[in-house]
């Protein structure tokens, strides 16, 4: 994106695990033909266009790639079988229907632990729009919240 991605919104999961993407929230993250889901941490979601998640995973599965080539991870193949497990369950390709409604497939509605008609909160997350249980959000919130000011500070350096 262009901008940063702002905001907060609530919404429910119909039946079918669908939820409609507020404008606020789709302008910035921008259009796309396909976009990604992924699993964040337990009860948080990640929507991303394909573009963006592609740029940001690949720069760093091709450093590793060269390393594994190159015999710089023999001592470390385990945790290159963990990210790969990871990898291949972490994420998935999706479309928006229209009016930007996503369906949440199977595997990432456990992930995100809300039943259908259950509130999740729908929060810009700078460079990706994040989709939350609510409890899972209130608590990641009160850990996070009292850094705030250090962070902006950081980032403003």
């Amino acid at each position: 994106p262009n901008e940063l991605i702002l905001g907060e919104f609530q919404r429910r999961l119909d039946e079918r695990y669908r939820l409609s993407l507020p404008a606020e929230l789709l302008e910035p993250l921008g259009k796309a033909e396909r976009y990604i889901l992924a699993k964040e941490r337990l009860g948080c979601l990640s929507l991303w266009t394909s573009d963006q998640w592609t740029r940001s995973v690949e720069a760093g599965l091709d450093v590793i790639r060269q390393k594994l080539k190159a015999g710089k991870l023999a001592g470390r193949l385990g945790q290159v079988q963990l990210l790969g497990r990871l990898l291949s369950t972490r994420h998935r390709s999706v479309q928006l229907g229209e009016r930007g409604r996503l369906g949440i497939p199977e595997g990432f509605r456990e992930f995100l632990d809300v039943e259908p008609g259950g509130e999740v909160l729908l929060i810009g997350a700078g460079l990706c729009v994040e989709i939350w249980k609510p409890a899972a959000w209130l608590q990641y919130l009160g850990r996070r919240m009292p850094r705030f000011r250090r962070l902006l500070d950081r980032l403003s350096e």
